[in-house]
């Protein structure tokens, strides 16, 4: 009853197609909900995410350096021609927290229920640049963390990577731009134990981010920590 008249007075609209929620839907009507876009990335250890980011990291590693094949996982597809879009979007520009927190939710309840997942005990976000944090009033990859820390029972830490200078955004750079554009950009600020880090960021598109923060942390932490990745979104290749 009390959600029927808060809808009365104050109507909360579907974020694909702007259609008017009913009392039992949350963030998405139910023909949107129908067709959501889900990669289904989490049920296998080596899937399509984890094949691009993978092949990322073997583009910066120092040619000494061995890697393990490291899991990756993202809720939906991202495309420039489809209004699911507006999914992360709302999170990332448009100060949509709650929006982000659902959806995450969503994606940490299916990162809890497979093996290779389960053991992650630490969740760390990619860290935004003061500046940028300061604009926006929040890191949206922190939104999400907060969520799949909580989905996995593990350890949320924004206080492991730092962003030690301010680059330039990465929307409008190819494959090879954004990782220079990127390059050396993170620092360690404190070492933890070896265990299963989750890395968790709002938009997979060629993981040059995500590859560089997971070049740092390993080096900083050694060999014997596991590294995960995890999104909200994954662009589509």
């Amino acid at each position: 009853m009390i959600r029927e008249l808060t809808d009365l007075l104050l109507p909360r609209e579907c974020i694909v197609c702007g259609r008017q929620l009913g009392a039992r839907e949350e963030q998405l009507c139910i023909w949107c909900a129908a067709d959501l876009p889900l990669t289904y990335t989490w049920e296998q250890p080596h899937n399509i995410m984890a094949d691009r980011f993978n092949a990322t990291l073997e583009r910066i590693r120092a040619p000494d350096e061995k890697m393990e094949y490291s899991y990756a996982a993202s809720l939906l597809y991202y495309h420039n021609e489809n209004p699911y879009k507006r999914i992360p979007q709302a999170l990332k520009y448009g100060g949509n927290i709650a929006a982000g927190r659902w959806f995450a939710s969503l994606l940490g309840t299916e990162l809890s229920g497979v093996q290779h997942f389960k053991d992650v005990d630490t969740v760390i976000p990619v860290p935004l640049h003061w500046r940028r944090k300061f604009s926006r009033g929040y890191n949206q990859a922190e939104v999400i963390a907060a969520e799949l820390a909580k989905a996995l029972g593990a350890n949320l830490r924004t206080d492991v990577l730092k962003r030690g200078r301010s680059t330039h955004t990465q929307t409008t750079l190819d494959a090879d731009e954004r990782l220079r554009n990127i390059s050396g950009a993170f620092r360690v600020r404190h070492r933890i134990p070896a265990g299963h880090i989750l890395l968790v960021d709002d938009t997979f598109t060629t993981g040059a981010t995500l590859s560089e923060c997971w070049i740092t942390l390993r080096r900083a932490l050694g060999p014997s920590v596991r590294i995960s990745v995890a999104t909200l979104a994954m662009v589509e290749a």
